[in-house]
């Protein structure tokens, strides 16, 4: 006999994206109208009615069974898109995506660095993983080694460069040597980036609720004990 749980389990296996699902999973009416969507490690392998939550500005795909980003060309507002843990080979379907800013393809089947140049055109694209070594996702394509390898050549360049720098062991001084990046660089800085500043509200929003749990928490733990010793009064016993 199967219990709740394990039949839970069961209905949240899904295998393509349906209106239906969207709305379940967002609590939209409107699929236009959702923001954020979370879909992770549901056995999706068909994206089906995504691309018309047209003004959708973050996506989690990752950890499903993906092959195909088709339907995401629709997605021109897309912001953070997670994929990571997917079969995906082609990434050509989110060249339109105009706004990406954030971009996590560890874990599919990039063969070759070949497959990002449809990315080129996406001016906004700030940050692109491949590699992600707390899952253990890697792609094929940023597997770089031997002497024909990029990698190679650039380490062999660095190396040509700090050739002539370096006298009896020590780095030789070199005149008017200027800072390699701009004052107040490292600085930290508040971003006008749409994606930290949604993130800075949800924190806040979440740390919010947690305060006003555990005030609640408090205040029934202390009615409890009330009851309880009221309910339980000290028994006397003579000998």
């Amino acid at each position: 006999m199967d219990s709740k749980k394990d039949r839970g389990q069961e209905t949240e296996n899904y295998t393509k994206i349906t209106d239906v699902l969207l709305k379940s999973k967002t609590g939209e009416f409107d699929l236009e109208s959702i923001l954020f969507l979370k879909l992770r490690g549901l056995g999706i392998y068909d994206l089906g009615c995504i691309g018309d939550c047209i003004n959708l500005e973050r996506l989690d795909l990752s950890g499903n069974n993906i092959t195909s980003l088709a339907p995401l060309a629709s997605l021109r507002l897309l912001q953070v898109l997670n994929v990571s843990g997917n079969r995906i080979t082609n990434l050509e379907a989110i060249s339109h995506c105009h706004h990406l800013q954030s971009l996590n393809v560890a874990g599919n089947l990039i063969s070759s660095i070949e497959n990002l140049q449809c990315l080129l055109g996406l001016r906004k694209l700030e940050n692109i993983r491949l590699k992600d070594c707390l899952y253990n996702f890697s792609n094929p394509g940023e597997r770089v080694a031997g002497r024909g390898s990029d990698l190679y050549q650039l380490c062999r360049d660095i190396d040509d460069s700090l050739k002539g720098l370096y006298k009896n062991g020590s780095v030789a001084e070199i005149p008017d040597c200027k800072p390699w990046v701009e004052k107040g660089y490292w600085d930290l800085k508040r971003s006008n980036n749409a994606i930290i500043d949604e993130a800075y509200k949800q924190f806040n929003d979440v740390l919010h609720e947690c305060k006003l749990l555990n005030n609640r928490a408090s205040h029934v733990i202390t009615q409890t004990e009330r009851a309880l010793s009221n309910t339980n009064p000290t028994k006397h016993y003579v000998l």
